[in-house]
């Protein structure tokens, strides 16, 4: 295969590992700081009060809460410190991408078709509404984090840093002849 035709998994992991372009998404920053925020303190909150990690966990009936408070944690911490640097901010988000998907499909999707796995206090508890209300976080931090995935950290990012590192570098290259 010829170096102008990468193959599929050339170009994937270049979608999500490369530099971001440059671009004029400035307000980016601000996304990135809420996404961040979000998903860092909640992601310590799992490991230092176990009702939140591990007994969470136990009580939505998942198989192995102490590892996988510990691996959600890590993910949630680790991608939402990234995100907040702009730092290879489109697999981070994919992480937070999936993270949410599955949050809203353990513990909200439920809410649809009666009583969902973790008890709601006030009305509407079941149905469409429930879901909706219970949901706006989780649906609010997908769409943040798919939006960052697709669009990239913006110009005040460490990957926009790195974009224009990689770009300089490359244009005081010599060329062969």
């Amino acid at each position: 295969m010829s170096h102008t035709d990468p193959s599929w998994m050339t170009r994937l992991t270049t979608f999500f590992l490369a530099p971001t372009p440059s671009s004029d998404r400035r307000e980016a920053v601000a996304l990135r700081i809420a996404i961040g925020g979000v998903f860092v303190a909640p992601g310590l909150v799992k490991l230092l009060f176990d009702n939140q990690g591990v007994g969470r966990f136990t009580r939505l009936g998942l198989p192995v809460p102490a590892t996988l408070a510990t691996c959600v944690s890590s993910v949630e911490i680790v991608a939402g410190l990234l995100v907040l640097l702009g730092l290879f901010t489109r697999a981070a988000t994919l992480a937070l991408v999936i993270d949410m998907l599955v949050a809203i499909a353990v513990t909200k999707v439920g809410l649809l078709y009666g009583a969902g796995p973790e008890p709601v206090a006030a009305a509407p508890q079941t149905g469409f509404w429930a879901f909706a209300y219970q949901a706006r976080l989780d649906v609010a931090m997908l769409l943040s984090n798919s939006y960052l995935m697709l669009a990239g950290a913006g110009t005040w990012s460490l990957d926009a840093w790195r974009a224009r590192r990689t770009a300089s570098s490359e244009s005081r290259v010599p060329i062969a002849t």
